[in-house]
């Protein structure tokens, strides 16, 4: 689930980007243009909710415009010129986007890693203080370090006695394989494959265990860009009620709706059911979707407690916990407050209007 890539630096080479007025409907008195919305994420079945809401009609007053980017850096870079309102991305960016000064907000919870995410050890390592001095293998600068380096402190290990080896999922895979790294934090399909390559790794850790669910750190999230939010406002409540149509629609109609994402997103059908599930109930694959009332809550914007034993307003212990640990691994200087990057006042303004209840 979790493909944030090494942390970078931030002045990135912009595309200028080309904008397409569609329209939706022409009469002989009138034409009227649909608002665009530029939305931009990862080729990932937890982000294929803007294309059911495209194809099912969910919003027809927008023109959802979704553009797989596969490095989120390059997202938050074009958000920041102003030219993408909406990033579907994972969630532990935020803190290192306001002290960047970008104007990226976080709106929304989106999905929990339910199983997908993995920690997988190679032969001889019975336990977390078997990997001190040794080699494994992470995102750098995203939830796989962060994920990896909480599992060791949990069991025993200082985050930083470990020799952290920087690889995208291939590479790590490959590594894990050939015996080059003693373990590795790998999402699925890449978790399932190593296992089934080499016998004698073993799963030491997954995403769906109550720890991990109850902390709620491995999560995607809904980002969009501060200016899209204060001079667009009502364009962004109906994004944002899109994307939560489309996710009660998908919980309805799982087979229809995961033939649309794998078609959409050029990805197999088993792969997106292996991510999602098969049933719409998040809890038969490795993602669990939040649906409106639960992200509502966990924002602290609606009564009532999340699941999996989170709590109200649970965002900003979140926000703190991941902040906290950029500045251990030097990708942060200091701490900030979750309201300086946080918003989650549209999530509020559905809940006032009677939505999701």
């Amino acid at each position: 689930m979790t493909f944030a890539c090494r942390a970078k630096a931030l002045g990135i080479v912009l595309a200028a980007a080309v904008c397409v007025t569609v329209l939706l409907g022409v009469s002989s008195a009138r034409v009227d243009a649909a608002e665009q919305v530029r939305i931009a994420g990862l080729t990932w079945p937890g982000y294929g909710f803007w294309y059911i809401a495209d194809e099912k009609g969910l919003a027809p007053d927008l023109e959802i415009g979704y553009e797989a980017i596969e490095d989120p850096y390059q997202s938050f870079g074009l958000m920041t010129a102003g030219q993408l309102d909406v990033v579907s991305s994972t969630i532990e960016f935020a803190p290192i986007a306001t002290e960047a000064g970008m104007p990226v907000k976080l709106v929304a919870y989106g999905n929990i890693s339910y199983g997908t995410d993995k920690i997988v050890v190679g032969p001889g390592i019975e336990g977390a203080e078997d990997l001190v001095g040794k080699k494994v293998a992470v995102l750098e600068g995203g939830l796989p370090q962060l994920y990896l380096a909480i599992w060791l402190e949990q069991n025993g290990v200082a985050y930083d006695q470990v020799e952290y080896v920087n690889l995208i999922m291939d590479d790590a895979a490959a590594a894990m394989i050939g015996g080059d790294v003693a373990a590795a934090e790998f999402w699925d399909p890449f978790g399932v494959q190593v296992l089934e390559s080499r016998p004698d790794t073993r799963l030491a850790a997954q995403s769906r265990e109550p720890f991990w669910l109850k902390n709620a750190l491995i999560a995607d999230a809904l980002f969009m860009n501060a200016d899209f939010i204060a001079e667009r406002r009502d364009v962004a409540l109906k994004t944002m009620k899109a994307l939560y149509d489309a996710i009660a629609w998908w919980q309805e109609n799982p087979a229809e709706g995961n033939e649309i994402i794998a078609r959409r997103m050029q990805m197999s059908l088993a792969d997106v059911e292996l991510v999602i599930g098969k049933d719409g109930t998040g809890k038969d694959g490795g993602l669990y979707m939040y649906s409106y009332l639960e992200a509502a809550r966990f924002c602290g914007s609606a009564p009532g407690d999340p699941p999996f034993g989170q709590t109200n307003g649970q965002i900003a212990d979140h926000w703190r916990m991941t902040n906290e640990w950029w500045v251990k691994f030097g990708q942060m200087k200091e701490t900030i407050e979750p309201e300086a990057g946080t918003d989650c006042s549209l999530l509020a303004d559905l809940h006032g209007a009677g939505y999701g209840q």
